[in-house]
């Protein structure tokens, strides 16, 4: 905070503002924005990763593991984000304490479920109790990042297991015929043409999951709205050196700009991959490319 910042109520208007904004919560809010940088930057290839299993899975010749594809990708795809989110995470952190429970605390007597109530030993709570604030904060955003995952994850699958069906199969019998085994063939010639047809469809996720970062609070992780929701608020002097009105108007508007710019910076960089991608493959963009070439 600036020298100057010391009596608040005595400063010019700027000064005043440039106190306000380096406050200890707004420094919070500023280091929200690089929370959620990170949980996509985490996210995006941890669901892509759990994408190509499921989408293999789904194409499998072998029936229990087509099974468990397709029904990763209908029963996630399925159920309400939110709904999600909120039966996920707790039936994820009570089965990690369940485990470590047992583990840890064999000699206990009392039963673990009473009434509404999760009862476990103090040794199996997930983080301890007297845990730093920092291993708390880890916790819930890695379980964010599972969550987020699993969920995106379906969706990307869906995608992927589209774009694997519209590779011409005359590309796949090519390779066969001249002796590859179905492990080269997917990996040599499905996997590499794929991308051009899966890309337009991941935009759209990649898109769809910058919009579905204020879902982290349904997490426990304070995330840009909850910042802006609680800065933006109705401030008294009785509670702060910096009162003022209802604010959450320009808050939320400073957060529209953020994702604006942020979706203009993504659409730019996709087109740049879509035309990398298109380059030599037997598509529309891939035709137009080989004729801008030859003209």
């Amino acid at each position: 905070m600036f020298s100057f910042c010391t009596d608040p109520s005595t400063l010019p208007d700027w000064q005043w503002m440039a106190c306000y904004l380096t406050t200890t919560k707004h420094i919070s809010l500023y280091w929200s924005v690089l929370t959620v940088l990170l949980l996509l930057a985490i996210t995006a290839p941890a669901a892509l990763a759990f994408g190509f299993a499921g989408a293999s899975a789904a194409r499998s010749r072998t029936a229990p593991v087509s099974w468990i594809g397709r029904g990763y990708i209908a029963v996630v795809r399925g159920v309400p984000d939110v709904a999600f989110f909120l039966f996920f995470v707790i039936a994820l952190d009570q089965g990690i304490e369940y485990l470590r429970h047992k583990t840890l605390c064999p000699d206990w007597s009392e039963p673990i479920r009473q009434g509404n109530d999760f009862v476990v030993c103090q040794a199996a709570k997930m983080p301890l109790g007297n845990a730093p604030q920092w291993v708390h904060e880890t916790y819930g955003f890695a379980i964010a990042v599972l969550t987020f995952a699993i969920v995106f994850g379906a969706f990307s699958a869906n995608v992927l297991y589209g774009a694997m069906q519209a590779v011409p199969r005359g590309q796949l019998e090519t390779a066969e015929s001249y002796g590859m085994t179905p492990r080269q063939t997917f990996w040599r010639v499905l996997v590499p043409q794929m991308w051009v047809y899966a890309l337009p469809g991941l935009s759209n996720l990649w898109m769809v999951l910058m919009k579905a970062t204020p879902l982290l609070f349904l997490l426990g992780v304070e995330d840009l709205v909850y910042w802006a929701r609680e800065l933006g608020g109705i401030k008294t002097p009785r509670f702060t050196d910096y009162p003022h009105g209802d604010w959450r108007m320009w808050y939320f508007l400073a957060l529209l700009i953020f994702y604006l710019l942020f979706t203009r910076v993504s659409e730019i960089v996709l087109a740049r991959l879509m035309t990398r991608l298109s380059h030599g493959q037997a598509t529309t963009a891939g035709d137009a490319q080989r004729k801008r070439t030859q003209a």
